[in-house]
C-alpha cells in the first residue's frame, strides 16, 4: 500500500531526528517543509549547509540492494533549491556522525536545466556543493536487509512542496493495512443528537467501535485516533472516548502502527451527527367552527392530527417513523401526555401543537416541531327581503330577479364574502344570481355565505316578491346647443323625476338605466348627467323604489331638438358710392320656408330681412317650433369706387412705366387701354405697366371687392422713334415726337438739325411730323440730331436716322 504525505501543520513536521518519518512500502512521498526544529547538522558533516527547512526520513529495507531516489520540488521554478543528506548506516539521533551522501548544489548557479535532486545509478560522486558545484545528483547507495538510514531533506531557497520518488533495487517493510477496504465496511459513525442542546449538531462518539473493523485479522497493530491527519503522521495527541465531535460533519484519522516495524498507515472516517428525520414544515391546520360539540361560535372543534402526517414526511416511509402530537415542546421531548389522534383544541381559535418524529429503530434520533390548530369563525349571515317590479309585460308577479343586488344585506356588507343561491333547503340545487325568474310570489331563496379567506360559510334565507305598481312615463327635451350639431346632449335626468313618480308616494327612491334589461335586474346605473347615444331620439329607462320595495319602471323618451338651418356668419358689402341706396340683409333660411321661424333683429326688427345702407354688424336670433333658437351674425363691410390721386410717368426712357396712385374702400385692379381703344394690359392687382410705349393712353381702375364701378383716366407717354423712311409706303414716312398733341403740352417745340448742326426743321406739337425735306428737297439718309423743350420745362437731346 502506497504512503503519501502532505504535512502542512508546521509545529507538528517531522523536522527533528526523533521524529523522523518512517518510510514504509517502497511508496513516493509527498512533503512539505517548514522550519528546522533543533538544529542538528554541523557544516563538517552535510556539504557545507545546515537545516534551514527540513524533513527528517527513516528508511529501513528489508532486503539487500540498492537505495535510490528522485526529489522534484512541486515549483518548476529554476530557483527551487532543494538539498539533502544521508546518515548511516544505523546511526543514531544522538551521535549522527558524517553524512554519507550529501548535495547542496544550486540549480540556478550550475546552469542546470531543472531543480530535481537525488541520489542514481549513473552519478559517480557521493557529496556535491555548495553553489555551483555537481549536477544535484549523487551515487546511489548499496544497502543491507535491517540497516537503517536517516534521509534529510531540506530547502534553502524557495517555498514549494516536493515530491521523492524511489529508485533502487532494495525494498521496505509494507505498513499495515485497512482491513474495512478489503470487507467494505464502512467506519463513517452516525450518532444521534442525544445531549443537551439538542438539534445543535454536537454529540458523544465512541470511536473504538472502529477498532476491530480497521485491524480485522492484523495481530501486531495499534490504533490511535487523531483529530488532524499531520498528528496522525507524526503521532502525536491522540483522542480517546467518549469523544464529543467539534464540528457536522468531522473526519477522524486513525493511525494503524505496525508494532514490530514502526511502519503505519493513515485512515480517515467521518463522525456525523444526526439532528434528527426530514420533515417538512407543517402549514397550520384550519377548520371551520361547527355544531359538532353543539356550539358552531366558541373556536373549538375536532382536529384529526393524523391528517397532517402525510404533509409532514413530504414522502418519507411512514413505516420507519413515528409521529406523535404535544401540548409543549417539553412534552415533546419527554415524550410525555402525547395528544388523541382525535384532538378537540382546548386554546379556542388558535393554539399551538408540537410534532415529535422520530426514528421507529432509535427513537433517539427525533425531530421536534410545531404548527397551529385554527378555528375559524364562520361568517355572520343575515336573511333578508328583495322586491322586484313586475316589469316583464304581463303583471302575474313573475319577474326575472338579479339575486346579487341583495349581497349586501345578506353580509351585513362584510368583505371578502361571496354568495351562492339554491332553490332547495337542502342546497343542492343551485341557480345563477344574475338573472332568476321566480316561481312563486313571494319565493324563498336559500343562500350560503362563504369568507373567501377561510373558506368557512353560513346560511341565509333571501325572500323574494313582485309588486305589480306601475310610475310615469316622462321626456325630456333639450336644444342641441352644445356647439355640436349631432343631435347628443348631456341631460340632467334627476329633471325627470317630478314626471316619474308624479301621483305616487313621497319619499321614493328613482334610478335610471339605458336599457329595460338593466332597470329589471338594476345593472349599469346610469349617472344623472348622462349623454344620449342615440343622436336626437333616445329611450331609457327609470327604476322607482321605496327602500327597495319597486314600484315600476317607466320609459323616458330623450329628444334633442335640431337648431334652426342657417349659416351663423355671413359677409356683404356696401358701396359707399350708392348711398343712400339700401342693400337687404336676411336670415337666410335653408331648405325650409322662412314663415315657420320667428326673427329678432338687433335693430328691433322682427322680419325675415332688413335693409341697410351704411356699414355696420348686425345679428339675428332665429327660433323654430321647437323653441330652439340658433343667431345669425352678419357683418356689412364698406366698399366703393376708387378716387385716383395721381398717376406718374416715367417715360422718354428706355423702360417708360405708368404707376396709379389711389384711394378708396374697395379692393382694386389697373387696366390700361391704347388711343385706338386697344388693351395693352388687362386688370392687375398691381399699379405699375412697365415697358410702355409711347402714346396717348387710358387707366382704367375697377372695385373687386363689391363691383362697385369702374373710373378712368387719360395718360401721356412721350418717345419719339429711333429711325423713319420717307417713302411713301404708308410705313414710318415721318418723323414726329409721340405723347404730346393739342391736348397735352401742346406748347412744346422740337428742333432738327443735320450732323453739322444746321437747323433743318422745327416742329409744333400739333404738327404731323417732319417727312425728311428740306426747302422743298429730299434729304440724304443719315442721322439726325433733334432737341425736345416740353411745355413742362423738361429738354431731351438726342439722335435719330433717316434712311430710304
Amino acid at each position: 500500500m502506497s504512503l503519501a504525505f502532505q504535512l502542512d501543520t508546521y509545529a507538528q513536521n517531522p523536522t527533528d531526528c526523533s521524529d523522523a518519518v518512517i518510510v514504509c512500502g517502497n511508496s513516493n512521498i509527498n512533503l512539505n517543509v517548514n522550519g528546522i526544529g533543533r538544529q542538528e547538522l554541523g557544516f563538517g558533516q552535510n556539504c557545507s549547509s545546515q537545516e534551514n527547512n527540513s524533513v527528517w526520513l527513516k528508511v529501513t529495507p528489508v532486503t539487500d540492494g540498492t537505495l535510490g531516489f528522485t526529489l522534484k520540488p512541486s515549483s518548476s521554478s529554476i530557483n527551487e533549491d532543494y538539498d539533502f543528506f544521508v546518515f548511516g548506516p544505523n546511526a543514531d539521533c544522538n551521535n549522527l556522525g558524517l553524512a554519507i551522501r550529501c548535495s547542496t548544489t544550486n540549480p540556478s548557479s550550475s546552469g542546470a536545466s531543472n531543480n530535481h535532486t537525488g541520489m542514481n545509478g549513473t552519478a559517480n560522486d557521493t557529496s556535491e556543493g555548495p553553489g555551483a558545484n555537481g549536477n544535484s545528483f549523487v551515487s546511489w547507495l548499496n544497502v543491507s536487509a535491517g540497516d537503517t538510514y536517516f534521509i534529510v531533506i531540506d530547502r534553502p531557497i524557495g517555498n514549494s512542496a516536493f515530491n521523492l520518488e524511489w529508485t533502487g533495487t532494495a525494498e521496505f517493510s509494507d505498513p499495515p493495512t485497512d482491513a474495512s477496504i478489503t470487507s467494505s465496511t464502512s467506519k463513517n459513525l452516525e450518532n444521534c443528537d442525544v445531549t443537551l442542546p439538542y438539534n445543535d449538531g454536537f454529540t458523544f462518539f465512541n470511536l473504538e467501535e472502529n477498532t476491530p473493523i480497521i485491524t480485522g485479522s492484523q495481530t501486531d497493530a495499534a490504533i490511535t485516533y487523531h483529530a488532524s491527519e499531520s498528528d496522525a503522521i507524526i503521532g502525536i495527541t491522540p483522542i480517546s472516548s467518549p469523544y464529543t465531535n467539534i464540528a457536522n460533519p468531522q473526519t477522524i484519522y486513525a493511525r494503524i502502527t505496525n508494532n514490530s516495524t514502526g511502519c503505519f498507515e493513515i485512515s480517515e472516517f467521518n463522525l456525523v451527527v444526526n439532528t434528527g428525520p426530514d420533515f417538512l414544515q407543517p402549514a397550520d391546520y384550519e377548520l371551520c367552527d361547527n355544531m359538532d360539540d353543539g356550539n358552531d361560535k366558541n373556536g373549538r372543534t375536532t382536529f384529526t392530527l393524523s391528517s397532517k402526517n402525510s404533509e409532514i414526511l413530504d414522502g418519507q416511509d411512514l413505516n420507519d417513523l413515528n409521529i406523535t402530537y404535544y401540548e409543549s415542546s417539553a412534552d415533546a421531548e419527554s415524550k410525555n401526555n402525547p395528544h388523541p389522534d382525535l384532538y378537540y383544541n382546548t386554546t379556542a381559535f388558535n393554539e399551538v401543537v408540537f410534532v415529535r418524529i422520530e426514528d421507529k429503530i432509535n427513537s433517539l434520533c427525533r425531530s421536534i416541531t410545531s404548527f397551529n390548530l385554527v378555528t375559524n369563525p364562520n361568517p355572520e349571515a343575515f336573511d333578508t327581503t328583495l322586491l322586484q317590479c313586475d316589469e316583464d309585460g304581463i303583471s302575474d308577479g313573475f319577474t326575472n330577479f338579479n339575486l346579487t343586488e341583495a349581497e349586501a344585506n345578506l353580509t351585513g356588507k362584510t368583505p371578502d364574502r361571496s354568495v351562492r343561491y339554491f332553490t332547495d333547503n337542502a342546497r343542492t340545487i343551485e341557480v345563477n344570481g344574475d338573472a332568476f325568474l321566480n316561481s312563486q310570489n313571494p319565493q324563498i331563496i336559500y343562500t350560503e355565505i362563504t369568507n373567501t379567506v377561510t373558506g368557512c360559510f353560513s346560511f341565509a334565507e333571501l325572500t323574494l316578491a313582485v309588486s305589480t305598481t306601475n310610475s310615469n312615463n316622462a321626456t325630456l327635451t333639450l336644444c342641441d346647443n352644445d356647439g355640436v350639431e349631432d343631435g347628443l346632449e348631456t341631460f340632467n335626468l334627476n329633471n325627470a323625476d317630478s314626471q316619474v313618480v308624479n301621483g305616487l308616494p313621497v319619499g321614493l327612491n328613482i334610478y335610471y338605466y339605458e336599457t329595460y334589461n338593466d332597470a329589471l335586474l338594476e345593472t349599469n346605473e346610469l349617472n344623472s348627467d348622462y349623454t344620449n347615444t342615440i343622436p336626437y331620439n333616445q329611450t331609457i329607462f327609470a327604476r322607482v323604489e321605496n327602500a327597495n320595495d319597486c314600484y315600476g319602471i317607466s320609459e323616458v323618451e330623450l329628444t334633442v331638438a335640431k337648431l334652426p338651418e342657417i349659416d351663423s356668419v355671413a359677409l356683404l358689402y356696401y358701396c359707399l358710392n350708392t348711398y343712400p341706396e339700401f342693400i337687404e340683409l336676411n336670415a337666410g333660411i335653408v331648405n325650409d320656408l322662412p314663415s315657420n321661424y320667428s326673427y329678432s333683429w338687433s335693430t328691433g326688427a322682427t322680419t325675415y330681412a332688413i335693409n341697410v345702407n351704411e356699414p355696420g354688424i348686425h345679428m339675428v336670433t332665429v327660433t323654430n317650433t321647437t323653441g330652439c333658437s340658433k343667431t345669425k351674425t352678419i357683418t356689412v363691410e364698406a366698399s366703393g369706387i376708387a378716387e385716383i390721386n395721381d398717376i406718374k410717368v416715367d417715360d422718354v426712357s428706355n423702360n417708360n412705366t405708368i404707376t396709379v396712385l389711389t384711394s378708396g374702400e374697395g379692393v382694386y385692379e389697373y387696366r390700361l387701354i391704347n388711343s385706338n381703344n386697344v388693351v395693352v394690359a388687362p386688370y392687375q392687382s398691381e399699379v405699375l405697366f412697365e415697358n410702355v410705349r409711347p402714346g396717348d393712353y387710358t387707366v382704367s381702375v375697377k372695385d373687386t371687392k363689391n363691383d362697385c364701378g369702374v373710373i378712368n383716366k387719360k395718360v401721356y407717354v412721350i418717345g419719339f422713334p429711333k429711325f423713319f423712311t420717307p417713302n411713301n409706303d404708308g410705313f414710318h414716312d415721318t418723323w414726329q415726337v409721340y405723347g404730346i398733341s393739342s391736348s397735352n403740352q401742346p406748347n412744346s417745340e422740337i428742333t432738327i438739325y443735320n450732323r453739322f448742326g444746321k437747323l433743318i426743321k422745327t416742329l409744333k406739337a400739333t404738327e404731323d411730323g417732319w417727312n425728311g425735306l428740306f426747302n422743298g428737297e429730299k434729304l440724304p439718309s443719315d442721322d439726325y440730331w433733334f432737341s425736345i423743350k416740353l411745355e413742362d420745362g423738361r429738354i431731351f437731346k438726342d439722335h435719330f436716322t433717316l434712311k430710304y
